[in-house]
């Protein structure tokens, strides 16, 4: 398998100020930095899996505007396949991000122009893809939008990715459609109610167990279980973090070159920890991305 990923999100523009600590409600404290960049988890997951060597394309919206026209440039500097963009009528989306000294964040984004997408435009782009092996989807934007992509690469017998971030409650339609699941640890608590008193390797186990799960844990590393129950566990290695804005997404990105490659589970596993691993010791999101660990 060595198709087209297609990924099907948000692309947002990064408003980022780093401080020594959040502010308290109603306080105003002084930052460190300020930097603009490019962002949202579909561009990130975009940028990150091209970086890591595969033939990707993005669906998403923007505005008509210098963010918008300052993304799509970018995008295509990237490598990536730009059809599948929507121009709509509001503005690109932005986000607002606070970094800690910890490299801990909070983030407040206005998707904008990429609610402006629609199911039938997402549908459609998805069956005019040439050479598709696998489509990747969040719920950075409404779960239909997912949903719509997914079934579309189901005509077309190619691997969906859901990450389900941020977390929300998922729609039964949409976990059918997933071919693997790949939530964060906070995700997923929130996916199976789980309390952190409560063994999370038996929470793996049985969460929709005929799907392919990979739920990430920070430093810790990943924890993935196969549709078949098998069980692989990787750590991450020692890294100084400096930002953990968009990790998350590299690693999907990552994963997704990785198995795209054609690469066993566990070496896809691994790759995508590296990769993510070393984004956090840069700042910013698609910014912090390697250019140098490329999977082939």
């Amino acid at each position: 398998m060595s198709g087209q990923i297609l990924v099907i999100g948000a692309a947002n523009t990064d408003l980022t100020a780093y401080v020594d600590r959040i502010p308290e409600g109603g306080e105003t404290i002084h930052g460190s930095n300020f930097t603009t960049g490019f962002g949202g988890k579909g561009a990130n997951q975009a940028v990150a899996a091209k970086r890591a060597g595969a033939d990707v394309a993005l669906i998403a919206g923007l505005g008509a505007d210098i963010f918008g026209e300052n993304t799509k440039a970018h995008l295509e500097a990237e490598g990536i396949d730009t059809s599948g963009i929507f121009y709509g009528k509001q503005p690109s989306g932005v986000a607002h991000i606070w970094v800690d000294a910890k490299g801990e964040n909070r983030i407040i984004i206005i998707p904008g122009a990429n609610l402006e997408l629609t199911e039938e435009f997402i549908s459609n782009a998805v069956l005019q893809s040439p050479n598709l092996s696998i489509v990747v989807a969040q719920c950075e934007l409404p779960q239909e939008f997912a949903i719509a992509a997914f079934k579309s690469a189901k005509t077309k017998k190619v691997i969906t990715i859901l990450n389900p971030a941020p977390a929300v409650t998922l729609f039964d339609e949409l976990i059918a459609l997933s071919d693997w699941i790949i939530p964060n640890q906070i995700e997923f608590d929130s996916l199976t109610n789980r309390r952190t008193d409560q063994n999370i390797e038996e929470q793996i186990k049985n969460f929709y167990p005929e799907k392919n799960l990979l739920v990430t844990l920070g430093s810790n590393g990943a924890i993935l279980r196969t549709s078949h129950g098998e069980i692989i566990k990787v750590t991450a290695p020692n890294t100084e973090v400096i930002d953990t804005t968009g990790a998350g997404d590299g690693f999907v990105g990552a994963f997704a070159a990785a198995l795209n490659a054609g690469k066993e589970l566990k070496t896809a596993l691994e790759y995508a920890i590296r990769f993510a691993s070393n984004s956090v010791s840069k700042k910013g999101a698609q910014s912090s991305y390697p250019t140098d660990l490329k999977i082939n």
